[in-house]
């Protein structure tokens, strides 16, 4: 009895402790080619463990990517192997058996034979030169003018401060001090601001404190006089936030009879500028990828950016 009760209690405290640091099993599918250049991710897998009467499935990312949990019964029983299945409209099936959570399991799946493209007649036209356009949302700044406010900070010298403040900055004289306050408008902002002192005793005054570290559409400042009254000025240049769209170029890379470009995440309006028999010409790509001389795929990395590989149709070849 002690002796089972000990093997149950064993049980429990593995069981506790898998169940606190789970085991996942991670890998990633891509399209079994020859060429490792072309092994692309392949998205939307259906990904299944098997294990007894157990099963868990998850689905791959845009990557390829895939996690899944080791079933509870086979994490106590360490050791103990389980099969994972692959399933896809347009690949062969594929199991992997002897799967333990390990390693990093990397499924190549073999796309599903096609019928053969009917021949085209003639000879191929020639694909050159071709070239990624984009668009992007660029914010430029532009000058729209500039702002000018002075003001007074009046007081009488050589008045003793006795310790009552404001005073000079050796608590000496009685001082007083004034603020200034500048509106850059809706939608505008300043750059490049400064104060001073421009008449009276400047010699006595001190700009005690503002807000010209960082751009922005109010502008306010503070100044010190501890002398007779003095005049002081604020100034600034006034900016407009501009957005804009600026085209941009990527230039793609060949694989044989396919070629690979990737864009940042921003892009937009995605088109391919290619020479065709010598004549250039520009194919808007649009969201479903449509090119008459070329089969495209997309996805988008984890960090957003966008990736394209499209490979020529029979009867098209790169010059």
């Amino acid at each position: 009895m002690v002796g089972v009760g000990l093997a149950v209690l064993a049980i429990l405290l593995l069981a506790h402790f898998v169940t606190q640091n789970p085991i996942n099993i991670r890998g990633a599918v891509v399209a079994s080619d020859p060429e490792p250049a072309k092994e692309l991710p392949v998205a939307d897998v259906e990904v299944t463990v098997v294990s007894g009467q157990e099963a868990s499935a998850v689905h791959t990312d845009a990557s390829g990517f895939f996690k899944i949990p080791m079933p509870l019964r086979r994490r106590v029983r360490l050791g103990q192997p389980v099969t994972l299945t692959f399933r896809h409209p347009d690949y062969q099936p594929l199991d992997l058996h002897d799967v333990n959570g390990d390693n990093l399991y990397i499924a190549h799946l073999t796309p599903l034979a096609r019928a053969a493209p009917a021949p085209v007649r003639g000879p191929d036209i020639k694909i050159g030169n071709v070239v990624a356009k984009y668009s992007i949302n660029t914010t430029t700044v532009v000058n729209v003018g500039s702002a000018v406010k002075s003001f007074q900070v009046v007081n009488t010298g050589n008045v003793p401060c006795n310790g009552h403040p404001p005073c000079s900055p050796d608590g000496k004289w009685k001082a007083a001090v004034g603020t200034a306050i500048l509106d850059a408008g809706h939608g505008n902002e300043f750059h490049n601001a400064r104060a001073s002192c421009i008449a009276g005793p400047c010699p006595f005054t001190k700009i005690e404190d503002n807000n010209f570290s960082r751009d922005s559409r109010t502008l306010r400042v503070s100044a010190l006089n501890w002398s007779d009254t003095a005049t002081f000025v604020l100034e600034a240049e006034v900016y407009k936030p501009v957005v804009s769209d600026v085209l941009r170029r990527s230039y793609p890379v060949n694989f044989d009879r396919a070629f690979t470009f990737t864009l940042p995440a921003a892009a937009e309006g995605v088109s391919i500028e290619a020479e065709l028999n010598g004549t250039m010409i520009v194919f808007p790509l649009g969201p479903r990828l449509f090119l008459s001389w070329a089969n495209c795929q997309f996805l988008v990395n984890k960090d957003q950016t966008q990736v394209y590989r499209c490979e020529l149709r029979p009867g098209y070849r790169f010059l």
